[in-house]
């Protein structure tokens, strides 16, 4: 059996502004709203901390 990546992208939004974007799951960085700048995620070690309501994940 193979099995399937346990890595996503996420498609987030905003809760300061309403933004919506695209994210990786597991980020090595900070993740920023592109609009306001408000903080989206941040690296734990492994999945990352999501500050914001996810929309979707994506395959």
């Amino acid at each position: 059996m193979i099995k399937g990546p346990k890595t996503r992208f996420l498609k987030v939004r905003c809760k300061g502004c309403n933004n919506e974007q695209i994210i990786f799951n597991r980020p090595a960085t900070r993740v920023e709203c592109l609009v306001c700048g408000s903080l989206i995620a941040e690296p734990t070690g492994g999945l990352g901390s999501i500050r914001t309501k996810i929309i979707e994940v994506l395959e």
